[in-house]
């Protein structure tokens, strides 16, 4: 309890007596002019520069370092040249002789440029005299005990710590009894009485000046359990309003308050998001073809016996339909004489005796297809064109036809013995 109210008396007070401005844009290797405003601050007055944000440098190489800059004795303003590179930021802490950060906390300042660029050596990393550290490790936990602990070894005379909020409010931290942890290092105890979100910036230092340890910052978390007992009216935020330096560049831009547009981040977005949508139009669009492709080559019936569909021909004398067996595979009827009733063959009419054309026989033929006659030594075939030859005599046959029902009665007898054909049963009894 009595670490919050040590907390509480070190924080400054909510109403700023005087004010302070950068008498002009703050620029790469420049002098940078600083004055102080009003008859309520108490001299000599001190101005504290902090490295804000990554640097610009290739590499992200730091040549950044920490300035504490005092005011001449009496005087309310002081010149001095800015290390920092071009884009780069800073944060400016302004305090009198009554308090730290008295005169209140600037926002992110950003750095122009300029054509001279000797100030800091870009190659070349810059490093603190002493390093510090905290526990819970890289976090500070609002209203949470935190322990702040350094090699003593590396120390000169007595450490001080501050706290900084951009834009906001700035105060010392107080430092309880010192304790030594052997896996640790010295240090003490802190609660801090900062609300949960509230960027912080920790700077630590000793009798070398203010920074000496370098800066580091965090934004404080509200922890899991978001204990409030340790905050109140008087704690620490962000200032409502301006914060204080006057006007000063942020961004690319001159803004009185402690932000900016960043043009081109939001030109990049949305370029990038009509790039994102062209490429999603076009991907749906592959797919969509390509499903239609894939219809249009759906299978089709092979047709071994006709042509393509395109290959039709139309409907007329001497032409083929689809579906229409090619002429010489036509079926031919075969007519099967009466089995009951003999017959003979007449060579000079080609006529059975009964009248009817011998089956076998006739006198027109599919060109180049051997007709039913020749294979039993018949007549000579005619075509369109055809070819005439002498019929050969034919010989007596005896043709059986079989029935459905049995095989059919005996033969009549004959002079000579007759060559017997059996015929397959022709199934005309059938009914359906």
């Amino acid at each position: 309890m009595s670490s919050v109210f040590l907390a509480l008396l070190a924080l400054p007070s909510l109403a700023i007596a005087y004010t302070w401005k950068f008498d002009s844009p703050p620029q790469q290797c420049s002098n940078l002019t600083v004055s102080v405003s009003g008859s309520d601050g108490k001299p000599p007055y001190r101005i504290l520069i902090l490295p804000f944000g990554p640097s610009p440098l290739k590499d992200n190489i730091e040549a950044r370092t920490i300035i504490d800059q005092p005011f001449p004795d009496g005087a309310t303003s002081v010149s001095f040249q800015l290390k920092y590179p071009a884009n780069s930021q800073f944060v400016a802490v302004v305090s009198d002789s009554t308090s730290f950060g008295s005169g209140g906390t600037s926002g992110a300042v950003e750095v122009a440029s300029s054509s001279d660029s000797s100030c800091f050596d870009a190659t070349q990393n810059v490093s603190p005299k002493f390093f510090y550290n905290i526990l819970p490790l890289n976090q500070i936990v609002q209203c949470v005990s935190t322990r702040i602990w350094w090699d003593n070894t590396t120390v000169v005379g007595n450490t001080n710590f501050l706290g900084v909020i951009p834009g906001g409010q700035s105060f010392t931290i107080p430092q309880s009894a010192l304790t030594n942890v052997a896996s640790e290092g010295t240090g003490f105890s802190w609660v801090p009485p900062i609300r949960g979100g509230t960027p912080l910036i920790i700077v630590g230092g000793d009798s070398r000046g203010n920074g000496t340890a370098g800066s580091t910052l965090y934004t404080v978390s509200s922890g899991p359990d978001n204990v409030g007992t340790c905050l109140s009216d008087a704690s620490p935020s962000s200032t409502p309003g301006s914060p204080a330096g006057g006007t000063y560049a942020t961004t690319t831009a001159t803004s009185s308050s402690g932000s900016g547009t960043n043009v081109g981040a939001i030109v990049g977005g949305v370029v990038g998001g009509v790039v994102a949508l062209v490429a999603i139009g076009l991907i749906f669009l592959f797919f969509v073809r390509r499903s239609r492709d894939n219809q249009s080559k759906e299978k089709k019936i092979v047709d071994l016996l006709n042509a393509d569909e395109g290959d039709e021909s139309p409907a007329g004398a001497g032409t083929r339909q689809r579906n229409e067996l090619p002429e010489y595979y036509q079926p031919q009827p075969f007519t099967v004489p009466d089995p009951t009733t003999a017959s003979t063959y007449d060579e000079e009419d080609g006529m059975i005796s009964e009248g009817r054309p011998l089956s076998g026989y006739t006198t027109t033929s599919r060109s180049g297809t051997p007709d039913i006659l020749s294979a039993y030594g018949g007549g000579s075939t005619t075509t369109g064109g055809g070819r005439k030859g002498q019929m050969r005599s034919m010989r007596p046959v005896n043709i059986i036809q079989h029935d459905d029902a049995g095989p059919s009665g005996p033969p009549k007898p004959a002079e000579d013995e007759l060559e017997t054909v059996e015929l397959p049963p022709a199934y005309t009894n059938i009914r359906h």
